[in-house]
C-alpha cells in the first residue's frame, strides 16, 4: 500500500440516542429505503469509526453532532439544556481519544448570548476547536443583528464556525413535485450558500474581523460565481449596505471551504485557484460519505505535493491551531 498523506477531517458527525427525534426531521430530505442506517456508525465512537480513518490516513477526526439538533427544539429552555449535555457527551468521547477525537460545539442558536457562553465554554474547557451551526434557527440567519454577542464571542475565541446544511424555514413553490431536489441534491446548497452571501453582504466581516466561517461541498458553488458576485454587488440594489472590500476579499479571508461530500477534481481546482490553497480543506462527511471513496480521491487528485499536503492536513492545523 502507498503511503498515505496525512489527513484531519471536519466535517465527521456522531449521533447521541437523546437526539434522534431532531434528526428525524431531515427525514424528507432522503430516500425512506436509506434514511436512518447510518445511525450505528453514527454511535459508533470505536472500531469501525477508527477503522475508516486508519485507512484513509486520517490522524484526527473533528466531530459534531448530526444535525439539527436542538435548532429544531421550540422550547429555548430545553435547547440551552441539551446542548450542554451533548456537548459533555462529546468531551467525554474526546478525552478518551483526545490524539484522535476534537468537536465542534452545538449551540442553541435560539438564545445568541447563551450560545456564546457555551461557545466559550468548550472551547476554553472542553477542548473544542468551534461550532458547527445548521444553518437557519426559526426562520433566522446569523446575519441578524441579534447574533451581535456570539460574533463578538467567535472573533475574540478566534475559532471557526462551520455552517452545515439545514433545511430552509419554508419550502418554496420552485420545489413543488420535485422532492428529489429538496435536500442535498440542491435546496441544501442553495439555503447555505445563500446564508453565507448574506453574512458577507451584511458587512458581518467587517464589524468582526476575527470571525471565521467554514462552510462544505467544495464551497456550495460559491468559488465558480466570485467574479460575477463582485461585478454584480456594485449594481445590485444594496439599500444602505455597504461593504469595505470586494465580496470575494472576504471568502479569501474569512472564509474556509471543505471537500465533505465534493470529490471532484475541476471543483477542487475550481476552489483552490479562486479561493487560494489556504482556503481548502479535507473532509468525508462521515458516515453519510464513504471514507474510502473521498481518500482515495484526494491522494490521486491532480494536486502539487504542497497543495495535497495543505489540504490534507496543514491548512486545518493552522486555522484550528491543532
Amino acid at each position: 500500500m502507498p503511503d498515505l498523506t496525512p489527513k484531519i477531517a471536519l466535517e465527521e458527525h456522531f449521533m447521541h440516542p437523546d437526539f434522534v427525534d431532531y434528526w428525524a426531521t431531515t427525514a424528507p430530505n432522503i430516500s425512506p429505503n436509506l434514511f436512518g442506517k447510518a445511525r450505528a456508525a453514527l454511535e459508533d465512537f470505536g472500531e469501525a469509526r477508527l477503522g475508516a480513518m486508519d485507512s484513509i490516513g486520517v490522524e484526527k477526526s473533528i466531530l459534531s453532532l448530526a444535525g439539527p439538533g436542538v435548532q429544531a427544539e421550540k422550547r429555548t429552555e430545553t435547547a440551552v439544556r441539551l446542548a450542554r449535555e451533548v456537548n459533555d457527551f462529546l468531551a467525554a468521547e474526546m478525552a478518551k481519544r483526545p490524539d484522535r477525537y476534537g468537536g465542534f460545539a452545538h449551540l442553541a442558536m435560539q438564545d445568541p448570548a447563551s450560545a456564546a457562553d457555551e461557545l466559550e465554554r468548550c472551547v476554553t474547557q472542553l477542548g473544542m476547536q468551534g461550532a458547527m451551526i445548521n444553518g437557519q434557527t426559526g426562520g433566522t440567519y446569523l446575519d441578524d443583528d441579534r447574533y451581535a454577542p456570539f460574533w463578538e464571542q467567535v472573533s475574540a475565541l478566534q475559532v471557526p464556525v462551520y455552517i452545515h446544511p439545514n433545511n430552509p424555514p419554508e419550502q418554496v413553490h420552485m420545489y413543488h413535485q420535485h422532492p428529489e431536489l429538496w435536500g442535498p441534491v440542491w435546496s441544501w446548497t442553495v439555503e447555505t450558500a445563500t446564508h453565507a452571501l448574506r453574512l458577507v453582504f451584511a458587512g458581518t466581516f467587517d464589524r468582526y474581523p476575527g470571525a471565521k466561517l467554514i462552510f462544505g461541498h467544495l464551497g456550495e458553488t460559491l468559488p465558480y460565481l466570485m467574479w460575477r458576485l463582485d461585478s454584480r454587488w456594485e449594481i445590485s440594489n444594496r439599500g444602505a449596505m455597504r461593504l469595505a472590500r470586494k465580496p470575494s476579499d472576504y471568502f479569501r479571508e474569512n472564509i474556509w471551504v471543505t471537500t465533505s461530500g465534493m470529490c471532484s477534481d475541476a471543483t477542487l481546482r475550481c476552489a483552490l485557484d479562486m479561493l487560494g490553497s489556504d482556503r481548502v480543506m479535507f473532509s468525508v462527511d462521515y458516515p453519510f460519505e464513504r471514507a474510502a471513496e473521498a481518500g482515495e480521491w484526494i491522494e490521486a487528485a491532480p494536486l502539487q505535493d504542497t497543495e495535497r499536503a495543505q489540504v490534507c492536513r496543514g491548512n486545518a492545523v493552522a486555522l484550528m491551531n491543532l
